[in-house]
């Protein structure tokens, strides 16, 4: 079953019903040509659609019927919550949960008018303060609380840019069950918008965190991973970090050339231990 955003929430305007639809269809201009491989999951049996928390867009899917669901949320790449994500949420819908994308750069600009990455970074990521987006992703979790999801069983994924939010979100929310960051960078310059990155805060996480990166990733080095893999011995919950070998940055991405099949579903199998074990 289908939902529109109106259902989601009756007080969702039809001007921004219009704006957050045509902002989430498709792919964002600056990722590229869609790769042959990219995946579609259908939404039969689900709830989705827009839902405005606030000011802040989201994307929502969840199963259709009711009941106090685990809820995720997903945290976008550097291009937006664009189909990609969309699908993830429900990939995730389809597995029992409420997954929920908030559109997190929606202060600073839309992603997908943007043909280029350099220009991206820029004009729109550079200027997205981390406690923006952590304060967005408390209120996403608090919506999805209230409308269908069980705040008792909340967990983060998130990929790039995402993935280090995920670690970061990790250290911020005490109710957090479990976290799964895909190739999120582990380090790097401090600045007013970026004030602390996940080594920084490694002793302070607050929920499980799964790390799944690409020994061939070009951005993350090996040397970061394993100071993150000791730094964090110093939590009080556990962690685990996955290399795959020969796996690029954003090998789970299949609708870009950086795709690698066997690294992505193995991953994604992780993903799934990792919520059922931590959030049960």
């Amino acid at each position: 079953m289908h939902e529109d955003m109106k259902s989601l929430n009756p007080a969702f305007s039809r001007r921004n019903f219009i704006g957050t639809a045509l902002a989430a269809t498709g792919f964002a201009m600056a990722a590229g040509p869609v790769h042959a491989e990219a995946i579609t999951t259908d939404a039969m049996g689900l709830s989705v659609g827009p839902v405005m928390i606030g000011e802040l867009p989201a994307y929502v899917a969840r199963p259709a019927q009711a009941g106090a669901l685990p809820t995720v949320l997903v945290v976008q790449e550097i291009f937006g919550v664009h189909e990609h994500i969309r699908d993830v949420c429900r990939r995730l819908a389809k597995l029992g949960y409420l997954a929920i994308a908030p559109e997190l750069y929606v202060r600073q600009g839309d992603p997908s008018t943007i043909a280029d990455i350099p220009t991206l970074l820029k004009t729109i990521v550079a200027k997205v303060p981390d406690r923006q987006v952590l304060t967005d992703l408390d209120a996403a979790a608090a919506w999805a609380g209230a409308n269908g999801g069980d705040p008792h069983r909340l967990a983060i994924t998130g990929f790039c840019w995402g993935g280090r939010i995920s670690w970061l979100y990790a250290a911020h929310n005490p109710t957090l069950r479990a976290a799964v960051a895909w190739y999120g960078k582990l380090t790097g310059e401090a600045t007013a918008m970026t004030p602390h990155h996940p080594l920084d805060l490694a002793a302070q996480l607050k929920a499980p965190v799964l790390g799944l990166y690409g020994g061939a990733d070009q951005g993350i080095s090996q040397d970061s991973i394993a100071l993150m893999r000791e730094a964090a011995k110093a939590a009080k919950v556990k962690t685990e970090i996955v290399v795959y070998p020969d796996a690029p940055h954003a090998f789970h991405a299949d609708y870009r050339p950086s795709y690698r099949e066997e690294a992505a579903k193995d991953g994604w199998n992780r993903l799934q231990a990792w919520l059922k074990d931590n959030m049960a």
